[in-house]
């Protein structure tokens, strides 16, 4: 037997008239709301003389080492604000020249984040896992922007009922849950959450199997094979699909993209193996759209968002991806000149659409899973 958390919808009563368990309701809500501003971050760094040559001075260490922060102008604007210490010293001056093992601090001032729900609903909770409704719009981990903001951050201001000093599993509680995947910032649903260190490994190593498998086989014979998580989701797309199922097997890779660092996930045949299994719940003719449920096979970042549009079926309202499971802003050369920066010293907001941005209609709609520690 496995555990099945569903997110509570209208088709609850179909569920139970059919007679399956009907899904988990939600238990309660909680959530703390945003200050104004976050806390600002600190970013530590040790010089080493082997970078000495082309590293010396204090403007060059940052603007050759973190070019993807800011441009030149602005990592000197960063430091003449007096963002910068040296071994525990303000320093304004660009040109300091740095020495062995010098200790380096950049301090990012605190700013106000964008909009972002806080409210979380809990639909499962133990002494072992926390089972969320995440809310579209919010993020799951900080990054870039959003730093505060985030479903992390909730779960660390909440006091969480830990299993007493005498059971067993009170030296394995970590501090507060850690969720064990991602979802996109506009995808809303379900978030697995591990309580306890064993809880974490067990959860993190059932996610990566699901990837070991989709590189063993990426034609869909898989998809039957028992698991111990399955992930379905929900998807409302443009167009109306032909046929009633489908197993989706483009890899996916990471290009160069403006205003993504680290690059942006795109249908690439060099990329990753995914698999997504395709079914078609209903067609809106009138709208040309369809309503579509989707198992992953794996976890690539945006995964259902590239395989659903690289079928011809993007999103609707997906401000990013279209049809080839492309981005929609096709001139991938950077916008960002080393004469413009924000007020914090780094890139202006691009222009062009990002991942994180919302819109796209995706829901993590219901997981199946055996317990972490029960196996049940």
């Amino acid at each position: 037997p496995k555990a099945v958390f569903s997110h509570p919808t209208a088709d609850a009563m179909a569920v139970a008239a059919a007679g399956e368990t009907p899904p988990l309701q939600a238990n309660y809500v909680f959530g703390r709301a945003w200050p104004d501003l976050n806390e600002g971050l600190s970013y530590t760094d040790t010089f080493r003389g082997a970078d000495a040559e082309t590293t010396a001075s204090l403007i060059n260490f940052y603007s050759e080492n973190y070019k993807s922060s800011a441009p030149l102008p602005g990592w000197i604007h960063r430091i003449r604000n007096g963002q910068i210490t040296v071994d525990g010293q303000v320093v304004t001056d660009p040109d300091m020249i740095l020495r062995e093992g010098s200790k380096l601090v950049y301090h990012r001032l605190a700013w106000k984040e964008p909009f972002a729900p806080h409210l979380l609903q809990v639909l499962y909770e133990d002494d072992d896992m926390v089972a969320l409704n995440k809310p579209s719009g919010l993020q799951v981990l900080p990054k870039g922007i959003f730093q505060q903001r985030t479903v992390l951050a909730q779960l660390q201001w909440k006091e969480w009922k830990m299993p007493p000093s005498s059971c067993s599993k009170r030296k394995n509680v970590q501090l507060h849950p850690v969720p064990v995947h991602r979802l996109g910032r506009g995808t809303s649903g379900l978030l697995l959450c591990a309580k306890t260190k064993l809880a974490k490994v067990q959860l993190a190593s059932y996610f990566a199997e699901g990837a070991a498998n989709a590189e063993k086989k990426r034609d869909g014979t898989e998809v039957g094979k028992e698991r111990k998580i399955s992930k379905f989701y929900r998807a409302l797309v443009t167009g109306i699909l032909e046929h009633d199922g489908d197993v989706v097997t483009q890899p996916i890779g990471l290009v160069h993209y403006p205003g993504v660092a680290e690059g942006l996930y795109v249908a690439c045949s060099s990329g990753k193996p995914a698999m997504s299994k395709v079914c078609v719940l209903e067609r809106l003719a009138h709208q040309n759209q369809t309503l579509v449920q989707v198992e992953i096979h794996s976890g690539r970042p945006h995964q259902i968002r590239i395989h659903l549009a690289y079928i011809g079926h993007p999103l609707v309202d997906d401000p990013l991806y279209c049809i080839g499971g492309q981005p929609k802003f096709h001139d991938l050369e950077s916008t960002s000149t080393d004469i413009s920066f924000a007020y914090d010293g780094g890139y202006e907001r691009p222009l062009q659409p990002v991942p994180g941005d919302c819109g796209y209609h995706l829901h993590a709609h219901w997981l199946v899973l055996s317990h972490p520690t029960t196996n049940k």
